[in-house]
Formats: C-alpha cells, sequence, structure tokens
C-alpha cells in the first residue's frame, strides 16, 4: 500500500473531496450530454448543467453537500430526456454502456494518482476515499472463496434518482472498480432507490 493511499484513507481534505466530486460531475454530464444529443436533440436546450461554474469550468461556491445535490439533479434531468426518447430499456442500456468506461476511467486516475496497489485492502481503501466524495457510505463482507459484498447504507444522491437515473449512473461505479484495479468486477445486484433498505453489489475476482 502506498504511503498516500494509507494517508488519504485516514484523513481526505474538503478541497480534494471536492475536486473528486467535481471530476465526477464534469465526466458523467458530458458523457449524458452526449447520449441526449444524439438521441433527443430536441430537448438538449432545454438542459441546464448545476449552477456555480465559472466560465474557465471552476466551481466556485457551494459545499459538497450543496455540490452533490446540483450534481444529481442535472444528471437526473438528462435521464429522465433519454428516457422520454428512447423508452425505459433502451435508456437504461444506452446509458450504462455509456457511464462505464467513463467510470473505468476516474478508477483507472484514482489507480495512478492514490498509487493504489492489486490487493483488495487497496481496493477497498481507494473506494472508501472515492464514496466519501460522493456521500456514500458502506460496509464490505468479504466470502471464502475471496468475493465481497458492498452493502451501501447511505447514499446522499439517491433521494435526488429516479430508479433509471441510478441504475444508469451505478454503471460509473461498477466501472470505478474495473480502473481501479483490473483483477476485479463490481456488479449492482439491488438499489435503494427500487425500495430496498440498502444497495447490493457484488464484487469478484475476475479468474484469468
Amino acid at each position: 500500500m502506498s504511503l498516500k493511499l494509507r494517508l488519504a484513507s485516514m484523513w481526505t481534505p474538503e478541497g480534494t473531496l471536492a475536486s473528486m466530486l467535481d471530476r465526477v460531475e464534469r465526466t458523467t454530464l458530458a458523457a449524458l450530454d452526449a447520449l441526449v444529443g444524439k438521441h433527443a436533440p430536441g430537448m438538449a436546450a432545454g438542459l441546464k448543467g448545476p449552477s456555480g461554474w465559472n466560465g474557465a469550468g471552476v466551481r466556485t461556491g457551494g459545499g459538497l453537500g450543496q455540490r452533490r445535490t446540483a450534481m444529481a439533479s442535472a444528471q437526473n434531468a438528462r435521464v429522465k430526456a433519454l428516457v422520454e426518447a428512447l423508452g425505459r430499456d433502451r435508456a437504461v442500456e444506452a446509458g450504462r454502456e455509456a457511464l462505464f468506461p467513463v467510470g473505468k476511467r476516474l478508477g483507472a486516475e484514482a489507480r495512478d494518482e492514490l498509487g493504489v496497489g492489486d490487493g483488495p485492502d487497496d481496493l477497498e481503501r481507494a473506494a472508501r476515499i472515492l464514496y466519501r466524495a460522493l456521500g456514500i457510505d458502506f460496509t464490505l463482507e468479504r466470502g471464502a472463496d475471496g468475493s465481497m459484498a458492498l452493502r451501501v447504507h447511505r447514499c446522499a444522491l439517491a433521494g435526488h434518482y429516479s430508479t433509471e437515473a441510478c441504475e444508469i449512473l451505478s454503471a460509473a461505479d461498477e466501472g470505478v472498480v474495473a480502473g481501479l484495479n483490473p483483477r476485479y468486477s463490481m456488479r449492482f445486484e439491488q438499489r435503494m432507490t427500487a425500495g430496498p433498505a440498502e444497495c447490493l453489489a457484488c464484487i469478484r475476482e475476475e479468474r484469468k
């Protein structure tokens, strides 16, 4: 485990968390805007980005909670436009296909920046840092076969997402894990936006 990862897992400054959140916001909205532009061009002009950005593309204010709310609302609006244009199933399929590689790039960048190693402990520490920026709390249960069950108990974004938005954006989460450690894959099996009290995802090591 790198010293940088160890220190960041113990304490991450709010400014660093805000930068992580801003990066997630920029990249996910860019992917969703591209989809809306392709499948629902008539709706694209009516979609607004979250407030608080200046002309240089830098956040100018607002705490983490405000930023999360603004991001989730903007993401949700774009997913709604996609669903109206394509129907639920096609919108979810297209959204997940677009958001997974976005998350994978974010995970790979974090892997390099934090010095994430190949073991499951490093994966867990890095995921906790990134989820801290998003306002997500989870526990990780490890099975005897090496698999892991990730249980999300609190998600600051869930209250602002439709079920379709959560299903699409969770593909970015799955991509992040693949980027943090290509040896692992994650798949959500339940989401609290659909009714359960917690989200549940299964993480497995890819066997070669």
